[in-house]
């Protein structure tokens, strides 16, 4: 029997890191294990990793660069993200990203994969005062300082497929969830006008990074930005009102309606979207969902998505 090849997933116990680990687990007959990595190896997240059937589940600290030595010794490939909402600083994150890059150079990972985003300053300057500057150098900063990042892996040699992804639509369990208005109605309110919001599934994003790692050296050194469907906030609004089976109005704001709610974040996301809606073309132009499903079949839309979650979604906004 051949040995499988070893896939060092960090931030297994998160969104796309975890996404990840499913599709492997999922194709329990492919060429490729698990190595998990977490800070808390022994935190419920990863007691549910070892349920699913993940043995190898390593302690590692992207703020601590000698505890990843571990994690990436004897493997073969990589898959790479940073979670910049955790601190809210992108100097922090391309430290991070700068931390990974050396680890998997200097164990000599054949393909990483990079989990990163666009530099947003490319289509709105840093002196376009249309939106704020953030943290003195960014208009993004969890764009910017990714897209910054990218360089500390062909810097250090490291094969990588770059892999932009693009807003979960597990936000709207989460941070973007909709909240009942005045009338009682379910109001989704984001600060995105008429424009279209590329969205996407985690598990998608997991599905398509093990067909890009399967690719092997046809997808190094390559650029893949993916969405699973590109829809109006209003027509996401109608599905799910559709699907719940309940009002669910789109109220847009104003970007600076949506910064001056305040609060930690408020202003990273107010850029983001307007970010989104202001460079719609761009963005989703760069998402072509017909080369995306090329890499993953299964990629779902909104419809499909919000079918396999009908049931979460109303206890989620009960």
């Amino acid at each position: 029997m051949t040995e499988k090849k070893i896939i060092t997933v960090i931030g297994a116990t998160g969104r796309q890191g975890g996404g990840l680990v499913r599709a492997i687990l999922a194709d329990r007959e492919g060429e490729f294990t698990v190595r998990a990595v977490t800070r808390h190896p022994d935190g419920e997240p990863a007691r549910e990793l070892k349920r699913l059937g993940v043995d190898d589940i390593v302690r590692a600290d992207m703020d601590d660069p000698p505890s990843l030595a571990a994690a990436f010794e004897h493997a073969y490939g990589a898959f790479l993200v940073t979670n910049f909402w955790e601190h809210l600083s992108a100097e922090r994150e391309k430290a991070q990203a700068q931390a990974l890059a050396r680890a998997a150079s200097h164990a000599g990972v054949q393909h990483a994969i990079w989990s990163t985003l666009e530099d947003t300053r490319e289509c709105v300057p840093l002196d376009d005062e249309r939106m704020p500057t953030l943290q003195e150098h960014y208009k993004v900063p969890h764009f910017d300082g990714k897209a910054e990042a990218d360089h500390y892996f062909t810097d250090e040699a490291v094969p990588t497929t770059f892999l932009r992804t693009t807003f979960y639509w597990e936000n709207l369990l989460g941070p973007f969830a909709p909240q009942r208005g005045p009338d009682g109605a379910f109001q989704l309110t984001y600060p995105m006008g008429e424009s279209r919001l590329a969205g996407i599934a985690v598990d998608d994003i997991g599905k398509t990074a093990l067909a890009v790692l399967r690719r092997g050296a046809d997808l190094i050194a390559a650029t893949i930005s993916i969405a699973g469907e590109h829809l109006k906030v209003a027509d996401m609004a109608a599905a799910l009102a559709l699907s719940l089976g309940e009002p669910v109005r789109y109220r847009p704001l104003t970007p600076d309606e949506w910064r001056a709610q305040g609060g930690p974040g408020t202003a990273e996301s107010g850029n983001m979207f307007q970010y989104y809606a202001e460079c719609e073309h761009r963005f989703t132009a760069a998402r072509d969902l017909i080369a995306v499903r090329d890499l993953n079949p299964a990629l779902q839309d909104f419809a499909t998505w919000l079918a396999a979650h009908h049931d979460r979604l109303r206890t989620v906004w009960a």
